[in-house]
């Protein structure tokens, strides 16, 4: 597939039902904190070893955000490259997509967090590594964090929340590139025209590193690269069951 235009004015049912329902969450989110409610910490998607941690977060941290911009860039990204897909596809294979490459980011960004968490505890003790599991939150809630890096880097990942649709984006992003790979888009910084296939071979080359070599920046990197990598394997699972799919 080379060319598809949709109407700008039209928005699919799915990607329409996205967007109201991730900005009415934002919108819950910032009533019940008036109330001392914290809902991102009770949807967000927490560690597997946190106390804090429900297997339905799975789900829940795709509808909560960090805040206005946060809902913006990822809702603008869903309404731009989703509804594409949506009028391809139609909605029951973009409902599909979407929560496959949603779910497929979140575990493989806990997974990647297991691996870190295990690497930094090994080079704690285990009164240490007990210390920041029953102690680490309360820090957290007060403002604060462990002074030794090691600690603070270890309560972080244990009990700070992930939120975000970025996973089920960057896999949307991945789909068009596939589908529309020679599709030029209009970049913004340089305003240059780059066509899909390498803008997003860059993002994810950019997404690669940036989780490599800052791990620490408070972006879940590897989770939008779980996006791309679950939705780049689900393409292709289609196209073997479809011909000429993409």
């Amino acid at each position: 597939m080379q060319n598809f235009r949709p109407s700008i004015n039209t928005i699919p049912p799915v990607v329409k039902n996205l967007i109201i329902i991730n900005a009415l969450m934002l919108f819950a989110t910032y009533i019940l904190e008036l109330k001392g409610i914290d809902l991102s910490r009770t949807l967000g998607l927490h560690y597997v070893q946190s106390p804090d941690f429900k297997p339905y977060q799975l789900v829940t941290h795709m509808f909560m955000h960090g805040g206005l911009m946060h809902l913006v860039f990822n809702m603008f990204a869903l309404w731009m490259f989703g509804r594409v897909l949506e009028s391809v596809w139609g909605p029951k294979r973009f409902f599909i997509y979407y929560f496959v490459t949603g779910l497929g980011a979140a575990v493989f960004y806990s997974f990647v967090n297991f691996i870190e968490f295990q690497y930094i505890a090994g080079k704690m003790s285990p009164e240490n590594v007990q210390m920041v599991m029953s102690q680490g939150a309360d820090i957290l809630n007060q403002g604060k964090n462990f002074i030794d890096p090691l600690e603070s880097k270890l309560n972080l990942i244990l009990n700070v929340p992930t939120v975000g649709a970025s996973g089920a984006v960057f896999g949307i992003l991945l789909g068009f590139g596939m589908l529309f790979p020679n599709t030029e888009l209009m970049l913004l910084f340089p305003p240059i025209p780059l066509k899909a296939k390498y803008f997003v071979a860059g993002y994810g080359a950019i997404e690669l590193f940036s989780g490599i070599a800052n791990p620490g920046d408070n972006i879940a990197h590897f989770a939008h690269l779980g996006g791309m990598l679950f939705g780049f394997i689900l393409i292709k699972y289609w196209n073997t069951k479809t011909k000429n799919f993409y």
